[in-house]
């Protein structure tokens, strides 16, 4: 990211444009938002909380798409309201003819109504469903709306999506742009507290998408030690090249600098950067009109494809295959590979489980042949680069034939092909998935204590001996040899490897919809859940997105005084916790009990504090992006030191634990 500040109160003086309430067309109401908000949103949980940010900040990105934006700030106010400024056209506030009031009431009352419909205001536009900021005022208990436009100073506040009053003019102003200030509504949301980190996530990757804009975020609920509020600014000149290389910096390259392709066809704009390293994951992420397309699409089937097609040929001219004696399939030339496919398309159809997979057939063939071309080039004119690339794509066909001997050496031995289950599994009794848990148990010891707490019926443990194989830093085929990792392989009932001999996923036969780790509440255990947290997020992704991945949370405190005893998780639980039965405030009767480990505790006590549904904790693991959560792997669990270290010394004083 560049260094390149931002003056947040220098509003962009008025332009004329042809931007008016003529540009508004309404599609449907509003009436359903409340009643089936998940329906709008995703679900009312965090991940509902924060699309609300992004919805709002979509409008401010369509307006720099469209050329008049270049300034977005976004704060996290102390009430946990979120406000979102822009120095945009401002939206309309003149009268819509068809509504019968004014444009700016219409944007902020009806589903689905606002500028981006109307082709010649917007040529693209984000946000997954075009709901947009109508669908987070009728799910906030209050909202307010400040625009800049004309020389004039307009208002407007609403409260669970109906005014308080008409669009009033409130004074004058030389600049324009646009000011949402809103506050989630409780009784829809089940946490109106929003994360830091999950909003500077997003936000990076919109001002990586899109260079030239500059994002501020800022939380007025916390204070640096000089009594500025903590902030983060988000701008990039290099947009997609400087997106891979944050992506990969934590990597080893293995060419200098990334490959960079950008063109247009039909109306299709298509942007790819790409890089190599020395590692042995391959990581595509893609987009649509900034959209995360978690599922891929047509603009990935395109981008494959060329480079399938554009590697394989220009490989065989060279002879770089004439030794190796297996044959070369599409996987080995994306071994290494980090890349971000961009595409901005005028209307785009979204499909699959979670509306983020594109299916416009026409970007298919717009991705592949401009990508393939600049590709073909770049190999004609850098001819050392392609050779370490090929290099590296015959060392991937060949370490690929030992991992797909290693993978069905796994899965001959495995139950969904009729052989045994491991000897350290003690499995449930219910062959029903949907209702079956499985404890990953960190040791021996804490994995007996855990058979013995268990309810029999529908969770099973599987006891992990020490720490696992760190999968960042292995070959594929040692990754299939572990004992532990082949354990829970054939545990799981999943496979990995399809017939056309991809990396692909099958949980057709998987037999536990909840995977819970279980390790101990203390570093040691720390590290070890994030081993396997690597290993589900590089190997079975799908199990993460799909929300099987769960993490226990057992109890780091016991405070007893005579009989009466409670639990802690926290330093925070365990003061209260003392205090509260010392009652008169003599503290020497009241005894505190640090578990170091699981097995400290007896069956029962793991029962009742971490295993029971009834009285347990458990946090899901879910993915906000795909992006983020790829650096975060690789920096912590790859060979880089530095940036490991820079990291934790950036957010210790952010670590804090829940009271």
């Amino acid at each position: 990211m560049s260094s390149q500040m931002a003056v947040e109160n220098e509003l962009v003086p008025e332009k004329k444009k042809e931007y008016s309430a003529d540009s508004i067309q309404v599609l449907e109401g509003l009436e359903a938002v409340r009643k089936r908000p998940a329906m709008y949103i995703g679900d009312i949980g965090v991940k509902g909380l924060h699309h609300l940010v992004y919805e709002v900040v979509d409008n401010s990105i369509d307006e720099a798409l469209a050329g008049h934006c270049k300034n977005i700030f976004v704060k996290i106010l102390p009430d946990n309201s979120i406000s979102v400024k822009d120095d945009g056209r401002g939206i309309p506030v003149d009268f819509h003819e068809k509504e019968g009031k004014s444009a700016l009431e219409v944007v902020l009352t009806v589903l689905h109504a606002g500028g981006k419909f109307d082709k010649d205001s917007y040529k693209v536009s984000g946000g997954l469903h075009g709901v947009g900021v109508s669908c987070v005022n009728a799910l906030s208990d209050h909202l307010k709306v400040e625009v800049h436009r004309g020389g004039k100073k307009y208002e407007q506040e609403y409260s669970i999506g109906k005014p308080l009053y008409d669009v009033k003019e409130i004074g004058t102003s030389d600049y324009r742009g646009t000011i949402v200030t809103f506050h989630p509504d409780g009784t829809i949301f089940q946490v109106t507290t929003y994360n830091f980190e999950t909003l500077a996530s997003r936000l990076r990757e919109l001002a990586y998408l899109n260079k030239g804009i500059s994002i501020t975020l800022t939380d007025e609920r916390d204070k640096n030690e000089d009594g500025t509020f903590r902030s983060e600014h988000f701008y990039s000149e290099g947009g997609l090249v400087e997106f891979v290389k944050y992506l990969d910096s934590t990597r080893e390259p293995l060419i200098p600098t990334p490959i960079h392709v950008e063109g247009a066809r039909d109306n299709i704009m298509v942007e790819v950067a790409l890089q190599y390293n020395t590692s042995y994951g391959e990581n595509i992420f893609s987009y649509v009109n900034n959209i995360h397309t978690i599922e891929g699409g047509t603009h990935v089937a395109g981008f494959r494809s060329a480079l399938t097609r554009t590697f394989k040929s220009y490989g065989e001219k060279n002879k770089f295959f004439e030794k190796l004696k297996v044959e070369i399939v599409g996987d080995d030339f994306r071994e290494g590979l980090t890349a971000i496919v961009s595409v901005k398309v005028p209307e785009p159809q979204f499909e699959g489980q979670t509306k983020t997979k594109l299916g416009n057939n026409e970007v298919s063939g717009a991705v592949n042949q401009i990508f393939a071309e600049v590709l073909q080039n770049y190999l004609e004119e850098n001819p050392k680069q392609a050779k370490l690339i090929f290099d590296k794509v015959v060392l991937a066909a060949t370490a690929r034939h030992a991992a797909r001997k290693a993978r069905e050496m796994v899965q001959r031995k495995g139950a969904f092909s009729g052989g045994g289950l491991p000897g350290k599994l003690a499995d449930c009794s219910s062959k029903d998935p949907g209702e079956s848990e499985l404890f990953l148990v960190e040791g021996d010891s804490a994995g007996g204590t855990a058979k013995q707490g268990r309810n029999r019926a529908f969770q099973a443990i599987l006891p992990l001996r020490g720490k696992i194989l760190n999968v960042e830093k292995a070959l594929e085929h040692k990754i299939y040899e572990n004992e532990e990792i082949r354990n829970m392989f054939t545990a799981l009932g999943v496979k990995i490897g399809t017939v056309d001999d991809t990396k692909a996923l099958d949980i057709t036969n998987l037999r536990y919809h909840k995977i819970v780790i279980m390790c101990d509440a203390d570093v040691d255990g720390s590290h070890i859940t994030t081993l396997i947290l690597t290993f589900f997020f590089r190997y079975m992704k799908d199990l993460v997105e799909r929300g099987n991945i769960y993490i226990a949370q057992p109890p780091l405190y016991l405070v007893k005084k005579g009989k009466e005893q409670t639990y802690c998780w926290n330093d925070s639980q365990r003061e209260r916790a003392t205090l509260a039965l010392a009652k008169g405030g003599n503290t020497d009767n009241v005894v505190v009990q640090r578990y170091k480990g699981l097995g400290e505790m007896n069956s029962e006590q793991l029962w009742e504090t971490t295993m029971n549904p009834e009285t347990r904790t458990l946090k899901k693991v879910t993915i906000d992006s795909a992006a983020a959560a790829d650096h975060i792997f690789s920096m912590l669990m790859g060979d880089e030191v530095p940036p490991r270290r820079e990291f934790i010394e950036a957010n210790a004083k952010y670590a804090r634990v829940d009271a």
